[in-house]
C-alpha cells in the first residue's frame, strides 16, 4: 500500500514511530493544490489539509502494510474529521491519503506551534524547496494551552530534529 503524507507524517522517523512498517519510497509534487491548516482537530487547533488550487503541495510517499494502514486510519481519525482518499501522485500513481471532511474545515483556526514545527521538520528533512519551507514558516500559530500535551509534542519535534541532523550529516 502506498501512502502520500503531506502534514505531520512527512518526516520518515515520525511516521515510523507511529506505524513501524513505513518505508519512504520518494517525494513528489501535487500540482494545482495548496496546503492549509484548517482541519478542526479534537484539540481545538488547525491541522493540515490539501485543497484544490494553488502552486502545489510537496508530499512524501511511503510503503506501509495493510495492518499499519488500519492503525493509521485510527490515528488520523477516519470518519471523525478526515476521510480516506486516493491521490494520483506524479511518479507514483494512486496513493492512499487523508483529506479533511467538509464538516471539519474552519478557516479561522490556527495550528499549534509544535504542529507546524513537525510539518516544517519533515519538509526540511525531505529537502523540499526553500519557498515551500518559507510558506510553512509563515503560518500564524498559537501556543498549545495543554502543558502536558505541549511538552510531549515538543519532545516529538526534538526527536525528529535529531533524526533530520542524522539524515543530513556527511
Amino acid at each position: 500500500m502506498r501512502y502520500a503524507a503531506y502534514g505531520s507524517n512527512l518526516h520518515p522517523r515520525r511516521l515510523v514511530e507511529r506505524i513501524s512498517t513505513a518505508r519512504l519510497v520518494g517525494t513528489s509534487l501535487l500540482p494545482h493544490c495548496s496546503l492549509h491548516f484548517h482541519k478542526r482537530s479534537l484539540d481545538g487547533s488547525g491541522k493540515c489539509n490539501i485543497v484544490r488550487g494553488g502552486d502545489g503541495v510537496h508530499i512524501a510517499v511511503f510503503d506501509i502494510s495493510s495492518d499499519d494502514e488500519i492503525i493509521l486510519d485510527r490515528i488520523e481519525g477516519v470518519g471523525v474529521g478526515y476521510a480516506k482518499i486516493v491521490l494520483g501522485v506524479p511518479g507514483f500513481g494512486d496513493c492512499m491519503s487523508y483529506a479533511a471532511q467538509q464538516t471539519h474545515i474552519d478557516d479561522t483556526l490556527m495550528p499549534y506551534d509544535w504542529y507546524v514545527e513537525l510539518v516544517l521538520e519533515g519538509a526540511h528533512a525531505l529537502r523540499f524547496p526553500a519557498d515551500y519551507l518559507n510558506g510553512i514558516r509563515a503560518k500564524e500559530v498559537r501556543t498549545d494551552p495543554d502543558t502536558d500535551r505541549r511538552n510531549r509534542r515538543w519532545a516529538t519535534v526534538d526527536m525528529v530534529r535529531a533524526a533530520t541532523r542524522g539524515m543530513t550529516s556527511p
